[in-house]
C-alpha cells in the first residue's frame, strides 16, 4: 500500500467535502430542489407587515420554494432583529429579505451574510450598504412629498402644522417627514410649529407623547393648529387616539401613512383627511420574487418602487384604492 498516496487521497475527499458544504450555505437550491428563502420584518402586529407577510407568501406559492417569517415583536428591538439574522446565517438559509431597523446597526449582519454566500434583498427601508442585491420599497421621500401637497391643499395654503415623528434611526418615516416639510417651503403661509417630537415604541406612550404634543395648543373652544402630518400607521393611529379623546377630531386636518381597520373608520367619519398609502402585498411580494430571480441566475433591478396613492375621504371607495385601504392579507396567511 502506497501510504502518501493514500493519504493525499484522504485529503482531497476531504476538501471536496468542505466547499460542498460551503456550497450548500448560499445560493443553490436544496436536495429536495426547493429554496428557503427567509423574510426578516421590522415588526409583527401591524397591518402593514402583516401585509408585508401576505405578499411573501404568495411569493413563494408562485415560485414553488419555502419562506420563513420571523422578526421582532416590537419595533424599536435592534438586538433581536440581529439576532434573527444571525440565526439565519447559522442555519444557512438561500437568501434573506430584509427590512433593516436601522440603516447602520444591521449593516454588520448584512456583511456576515454574504460573507457566507448568502444573498440579501433589503425591503422598506434603506440599509448604510452596497453589499445586497436589489432595494425594494416604496420611494418615501416621494410618498412623504405627497403628503404634503395634499395637506397644503387641504390648508388652502396657510395655517400651522404639526408632525408627530416615528423612533429615532427609521430611515423610512424619516425620509417621509423629509419629503414631507421640503414641501411644505414652497407654502410660505403654512408655520410648522413643532416637527421634533417622536412616538416612543409602545402604543400608550406614542399616546401620551400626542396628547402632550397637543396639550401646549389647546384654547378655549379649539386649538392653535391647523394641520398634523404622522409617517406611518403606528404614530396616525395613536394621533387619532388623542384627537379624538380630546373633542378635536375631524376639526383638524390629519394626514397619515399606511392603513388599518380603525384608521379606515376614521376616513369614512371624516376624522382622518388623508392617508398616503404604500402597497405592502406587492413589496413582500417583489422581494422574494426579486431574491429567488437572482438565486436562479437571472439579472435583477438594483431598485423597484412599489409605489404610493393617497387616500381621501372622496376616493377611498374607488377599487384601486379600495385595494390598498383594506388588503386581503388574511387570504394568504390563512385567517379567513
Amino acid at each position: 500500500m502506497n501510504t502518501p498516496r493514500f493519504l493525499m487521497r484522504i485529503f482531497l475527499v476531504g476538501v471536496v467535502g468542505f466547499l460542498w458544504m460551503g456550497c450548500g450555505q448560499g445560493g443553490g437550491p436544496r436536495q429536495d430542489g426547493k429554496l428557503v428563502v427567509a423574510v426578516i420584518p421590522k415588526g409583527a402586529n401591524q397591518v402593514f407587515w402583516k401585509s408585508v407577510h401576505a405578499g411573501a407568501v404568495k411569493g413563494a406559492e408562485e415560485l414553488g420554494i419555502e419562506v420563513v417569517w420571523k422578526g421582532p415583536i416590537k419595533e424599536d428591538d435592534r438586538e433581536s432583529q440581529i439576532k434573527v439574522m444571525e440565526d439565519f446565517i447559522t442555519r444557512g438559509v438561500d437568501g434573506i429579505v430584509l427590512a433593516p431597523l436601522d440603516p447602520t446597526a444591521l449593516k454588520p449582519s448584512v456583511h456576515e451574510a454574504v460573507r457566507n454566500r448568502i444573498p440579501v434583498v433589503i425591503i422598506d427601508s434603506d440599509l448604510n450598504s452596497d453589499q445586497y442585491i436589489s432595494f425594494v420599497a416604496t420611494e418615501n421621500y416621494t410618498g412623504g412629498r405627497r403628503a404634503g401637497e395634499h395637506l397644503a391643499k387641504l390648508l388652502g395654503g396657510k395655517g400651522k402644522v404639526i408632525v408627530l415623528r416615528f423612533l429615532e434611526g427609521s430611515a423610512s418615516t424619516e425620509q417621509r417627514v423629509r419629503g414631507f416639510l421640503d414641501v411644505l417651503k414652497d407654502y410660505p403661509d403654512i408655520a410648522v410649529i413643532s416637527s421634533n417630537q417622536r412616538s416612543g415604541s409602545t402604543a400608550e406612550v406614542a399616546y401620551q407623547t400626542s396628547e402632550n404634543l397637543l396639550a401646549p395648543l389647546k384654547q378655549p373652544g379649539g386649538i392653535a393648529v391647523d394641520g398634523i402630518f404622522c409617517p406611518n400607521e403606528f404614530t396616525t393611529f395613536a394621533m387619532l387616539r388623542a384627537l379624538q379623546d380630546g373633542g378635536l377630531a375631524g376639526r383638524v386636518k390629519l394626514v397619515g401613512f399606511d392603513s388599518s381597520e380603525t384608521l379606515v373608520h376614521a376616513m369614512r367619519n371624516d376624522q382622518i383627511h388623508g392617508l398616503v398609502l404604500q402597497d405592502p402585498i406587492n413589496m413582500g411580494y417583489l422581494g422574494v420574487k426579486t431574491m429567488v430571480a437572482h438565486l436562479r441566475g437571472e439579472k435583477v433591478e438594483r431598485r423597484l418602487d412599489t409605489g404610493s396613492t393617497v387616500a381621501t375621504p372622496a376616493n377611498m371607495n374607488e377599487p384601486a384604492v379600495k385595494e390598498l385601504l383594506e388588503p386581503n392579507y388574511k387570504k394568504w396567511l390563512k385567517e379567513e
